[in-house]
């Protein structure tokens, strides 16, 4: 398998960065792509919709389903599975995209911010893995995708932040456990980190604003590394943790330079790596 014809893909935050593009390049195949994102109407910082996502994953020639799901909320996680299965017959994929993110010491997170991330991160991903997963086993080849690190216990990933990493850790706990409980089952559960900053809004809005976007990759290299992960058999492609730029590179690509923003400037570096 090398395409993702017909395959649904439920995708968390799919309404913008990351999540979109791992979208569209699904869509190019003809998948069938569930928006869940809390993004109804236009954010003043942040650009897009699940409206304006599934319009241009249309246009990329997939179909679409827009919920409007914070999860949160198990009733709106529910509700969007229900309907991705009520129109496309079933789930393939689960990509769990959604994060939310505060580089902040102890001192300076409050305890809404950590709960915020734990919540979306952590639990979120809990929570749609555990919805989703009736449907994947009964997937021809399922997948799920985790967009998070590799678990590394050394001091100097949580001094600075150590919420946020906690948060993070958990996305790649969930890989590390539902990895090895469905592997028998044949749902594959894999970790995907990309080895420079992206161009997302997070990276404009929290991290370095309009000089780290131009030090920074496209999502581009995040969907197309995403992409080969998930149209590989699910029995022989599981618990893993890999960065874009490695995988992309053991199956023969050179040209990196496209996928940069500012092309002939090297990316700078991500957080846990």
């Amino acid at each position: 398998m090398n395409n993702l014809k017909g395959k649904t893909l439920f995708i968390t935050g799919a309404s913008r960065g990351i999540g979109k593009a791992i979208a569209i390049r699904a869509a190019q195949d003809g998948a069938n792509i569930v928006i869940a994102a809390k993004t109804a109407e236009e954010h003043p910082k942040l650009p897009g919709t699940i409206y304006t996502a599934a319009k241009e994953i249309e246009e990329a020639g997939g179909q679409a389903l827009a919920c409007v799901v914070d999860i949160r909320l198990e009733d709106q996680i529910q509700d969007a599975v229900k309907q991705a299965v009520d129109k496309f017959g079933g789930i393939d994929i689960l990509v769990n995209n959604a994060s939310a993110i505060s580089l902040t010491g102890t001192l300076e997170t409050s305890m809404k911010k950590y709960d915020l991330m734990h919540q979306i991160n952590t639990r979120g991903t809990f929570a749609c893995s555990q919805a989703c997963l009736p449907f994947l086993l009964k997937a021809e080849n399922p997948h799920i995708l985790n967009l998070s690190s590799p678990l590394n216990m050394e001091e100097r990933w949580f001094a600075p932040h150590v919420a946020y990493t906690m948060a993070k850790f958990g996305m790649s706990m969930c890989v590390l456990g539902m990895a090895g409980e469905f592997r028998d089952q044949g749902v594959a559960v894999n970790a995907l980190w990309p080895r420079t900053i992206i161009a997302t809004a997070a990276v404009m809005n929290l991290i370095g604003g309009s000089q780290a976007i131009k030090q920074s990759r496209k999502p581009d290299i995040m969907a197309d590394a995403a992409h080969y992960i998930l149209t590989r058999p699910s029995r022989e492609c599981t618990g893993n943790f890999f960065i874009d730029e490695d995988l992309l590179r053991s199956i023969g690509v050179t040209d990196f330079d496209k996928y940069a923003m500012t092309p002939g400037v090297e990316a700078v570096q991500d957080f846990f790596i």
